[in-house]
């Protein structure tokens, strides 16, 4: 972790109202995380295990939980799979492993970003910023298309509904319930419908484009996406793979 001083520098893209839980056992790191959002106007909780985090997960209903991996007892993996039964928080894992495939155990359990110790500060901050700046804009790759009250018509793909102004989709007369960062992947590849996006794309369309790490974390929304749209990835019919690029819309047929 980088070396600091006690005044973190304040921001004037500040994050007044946002509530964040940070969930870590090294006291310490806890301590420091929770200074740099507090001088971002974050109200910062915090909990050094994972039975604790998720009481107060459910007391306080954060926007974004900052979560370790390697919690003693109920680890980050625990934790965040218990999170996601009830919350739709921005989850960020912070991990001290380098391994690829602890990476990918946490999204696969509903996180949304990772950090791998040691970190920034500083980092860490403007990527939850980042995260939380998503659902007030259209993703980059979104063409407005006025419906009533001049709001964007509902994307519609077979049986497939995806009402971008309100964030919902549906399956038929069945909604489905995603994370936001799933969301965000489905619209920004719906805007797009005929476009093949590589892995880069989306990263940039939804996470922005200075966020760096593992470009993999992709492929592990998609297959949440398709879980939940009960897609069949041999034969899929909402999220289609375009072979050595990406990923596109399918036409729900």
């Amino acid at each position: 972790m980088e070396t600091m001083d006690n005044t973190p520098p304040h921001s004037p893209d500040s994050a007044a109202g946002y509530r964040a839980l940070v969930v870590d056992d090294e006291r310490p790191l806890a301590a420091v995380v929770a200074s740099y959002l507090e001088r971002e106007h974050f109200e910062v909780a915090v909990a050094y295990n994972g039975v604790d985090a998720l009481t107060l997960a459910r007391e306080i209903d954060p926007d974004v939980v900052v979560l370790d991996l390697g919690l003693p007892g109920m680890d980050g993996i625990e934790v965040c799979r218990a999170l996601r039964t009830f919350s739709d928080a921005y989850v960020v894992m912070l991990t001290a492993r380098n391994a690829e495939m602890d990476t990918i155990i946490g999204l696969s359990v509903g996180a949304d970003d990772y950090v791998t110790k040691p970190f920034s500060p500083r980092e860490l901050v403007a990527r939850i910023r980042a995260m939380l700046r998503r659902p007030r804009k259209a993703p980059v790759y979104e063409i407005p298309s006025p419906g009533r009250g001049g709001e964007e018509a509902p994307r519609v793909f077979g049986a497939l509904r995806i009402d971008v102004a309100g964030r919902e989709v549906c399956l038929g007369e069945q909604p489905v319930v995603l994370t936001r960062t799933e969301f965000d992947v489905l619209a920004a590849l719906s805007a797009r419908p005929g476009m093949a996006f590589s892995r880069r794309q989306l990263i940039e369309a939804v996470w922005g484009e200075s966020w760096v790490g593992n470009e993999h974390l992709v492929d592990v929304h998609v297959g949440h996406l398709r879980r939940k749209l009960g897609d069949d990835p041999a034969a899929p019919r909402y999220v289609t793979t375009v072979r050595g690029i990406g990923y596109r819309m399918g036409t729900g047929q």
